[in-house]
């Protein structure tokens, strides 16, 4: 007996949403495929929240942060990263969540995800042309920096812990990376 797989898009995905379908669980939709996350666990929640606040402070009005909110990037991937740099579209974005075009760069916290988030995602992220992705590994309090995305992966990837960092898109603001990984 095969299997055969349905396989979603993001119009598809919306109507659940509004029929109140998806309405108690936590999902994203990955390359068709609607997948539950996992709960946040205390230190999951509480370093992205405080991520994102340190974030708003260094970033001001020169980008959106959306902490934990949908990011559409192709007919077939919705995505719910913990922290998203975007640009200030404002009222815009009552008609479409930000498209690849529009984010800076993504933060996501992981812990029991991190095969997930540094195999699949980066890939996603990679094939839209986020140009950034910042990746903390909870377990290790390490922040693994994805960049330059080329043919589908990226081209940089590199693990720092302590110090500061340049993100692309602010090369002018320095940020602690402490205030990332173990604030």
């Amino acid at each position: 007996m095969s299997v055969t797989r349905v396989s979603w898009t993001i119009d598809e995905y919306h109507r659940m949403i509004a029929a109140g379908i998806l309405d108690s669980r936590r999902v994203e939709l990955i390359e068709g495929e609607i997948v539950e996350m996992p709960p946040e666990g205390e230190p999951h929640a509480y370093f992205s929240s405080e991520a994102g606040e340190y974030s708003i402070g260094l970033l001001g009005n020169r980008a959106t942060i959306r902490l934990s909110k949908p990011i559409t990037l192709s007919h077939d991937s919705e995505l719910e990263p913990d922290i998203a740099i975007v640009q200030r579209l404002g009222r815009e974005y009552l008609q479409h969540h930000p498209y690849p075009e529009n984010i800076f760069w993504l933060i996501e916290y992981s812990d029991s995800s991190l095969d997930k988030d540094l195999e699949i995602k980066s890939k996603i992220y990679a094939q839209v042309s986020i140009p950034e992705y910042w990746l903390v590994n909870l377990k290790k309090r390490q922040l693994i920096v994805f960049r330059d995305p080329q043919d589908g992966q990226y081209a940089t990837k590199f693990t720092i812990s302590e110090g500061t960092i340049f993100s692309l898109a602010f090369s002018d603001i320095a940020i602690v990376v402490n205030s990332i990984v173990s604030v």
